[in-house]
């Protein structure tokens, strides 16, 4: 049976049980319905349950007296007192079939993945030429300050990413980001000495900061519970791709050493093409929600899965912002008893696999072919970042089938062989 209430006008619905066929009765087979009149004297013939919307459950259209009733808080009004019984409800309706798509602006948004590995990378196999223009070739710290300046951005970047995604919302932060991402790429490729170079990169820097955070952040947001753990790890995907952009793209330097600046300004182009995408994207309907603008929730709903889903994710979401009664835990709360382990585990992985050496090859990796005799250095960089992608892919495929922990034992086994080679 189900039993719900509906206050609001001081309106009162109950759906009674529903009896079964073999019932002798007349009103065998169907939700008896009644409807109590409260202050106003408020009376229809009928009303539409947004809880009953969800479980398939078609009743009266509602009459001009009861549509105030469910507008822009009818899913704060809705409380249900008792679960229904499924056998009750068609198999079919339990769920609407979305008619949107979501794709086009998660590629949207994984252009920030990709300007997050290409300004990673682009720096590989361009350094060598850009130090003997600029006229650093002999100082490697400063060679030092042109690679590192780039992640001291990202760090500073990745912790106000997720602030002014809660205080502007997903699009606009997205907007805003795309400015540091192509002022930092204009100023690298155009820049006279090192100073030039240092702040474009310091720029670049804090531009893929913002990116790492709120990528996977909209992705996630905006993704059908059904395909919401196949697009979760659609930004490292990205990310990998940028990087092997980026060494591709230094193939030419060996015929045009002047070629680095234009590694360098090829990224304006993806930068302006996310503020453009995001201009026209529609806002995270979480982030909507969460700000009480709830008739710009349902449109954003209705941008990406259609307007079958609008009621059914509007629920999800009420009932998401009332599943938990426990407060927000702030930084310090991470080194509590109660977080330590997990924490622990959690930071050691990106601490070993950073100390792996990753980051050498993706930044040195030409200097270090180059230093052991291949000619075709820049090439093999590129292969290098093939396979990045490919194990990204593989990894990708495999995770839901064979488990996180499996995958990482296999992972960190294969590097410690690699290095015994």
């Amino acid at each position: 049976m189900m039993r719900c209430a509906v206050r609001g006008g001081g309106a009162h619905v109950v759906i009674g049980e529903r009896r079964s066929p073999s019932s002798s009765s007349p009103g065998s087979g169907r939700s008896v319905v009644r409807m109590s009149e409260g202050r106003g004297g408020l009376c229809c013939g009928g009303v539409r349950s947004r809880a009953a919307d969800l479980a398939g459950l078609e009743m009266g259209r509602p009459s001009a007296g009861a549509a105030g009733l469910f507008r822009s808080t009818r899913y704060g009004r809705v409380r249900a007192t008792a679960s229904a019984d499924p056998e009750d409800i068609p198999s079919d309706k339990l769920q609407a079939k979305s008619s949107g798509s979501v794709l086009p602006y998660v590629g949207v948004a994984c252009l920030g993945a990709i300007l997050f590995g290409y300004h990673l990378g682009v720096v590989n196999g361009a350094l060598e030429y850009l130090s003997k223009d600029l006229g650093i070739a002999e100082n490697a710290v400063l060679q030092g300050w042109v690679v590192s300046t780039t992640l001291a951005g990202a760090t500073v970047g990745s912790f106000t990413g997720g602030a002014l995604a809660d205080k502007l919302g997903r699009t606009r932060t997205f907007i805003l980001d795309a400015i540091p991402l192509a002022v930092g790429a204009f100023l690298s490729a155009t820049a006279q000495d090192v100073r030039t170079m240092i702040i474009g990169r310091l720029l670049a820097g804090i531009g893929i900061g913002i990116s790492s955070a709120l990528v996977p952040l909209y992705i996630s947001e905006i993704s059908p519970t059904e395909i919401r753990g196949a697009l979760g790890t659609i930004n490292q995907l990205f990310i990998c791709i940028g990087i092997l952009a980026a060494l591709v793209a230094g193939l030419p330097l060996a015929q045009n050493p002047a070629w680095w600046r234009t590694m360098f300004g090829i990224s304006i182009v993806p930068s302006i093409l996310l503020a453009l995408g995001m201009a026209v994207s529609p806002e995270s309907p979480r982030w909507l929600f969460q700000q009480g603008k709830i008739s710009q929730a349902e449109a954003a709903i209705k941008k990406l899965y259609g307007k079958e889903k609008v009621t059914e994710v509007m629920y999800d979401l009420k009932a998401s912002g009332q599943g938990s009664n426990e407060p927000d835990a702030n930084w310090f709360d991470l080194f509590s008893k109660r977080y330590w382990k997990v924490v622990s585990v959690g930071a050691a992985l990106f601490l070993l696999q950073q100390l792996a050496g990753i980051n050498a090859v993706v930044y040195y990796s030409t200097s270090v072919f180059r230093s052991a005799g291949i000619a075709s250095d820049v090439a093999a960089s590129a292969l290098v970042g093939a396979a990045n992608v490919f194990g990204t892919m593989i990894a990708s495929s495999l995770m839901d089938k064979q488990g996180r922990k499996s995958l990482l034992i296999t992972s960190f086994s294969g590097m410690v062989l690699s290095f015994l080679q």
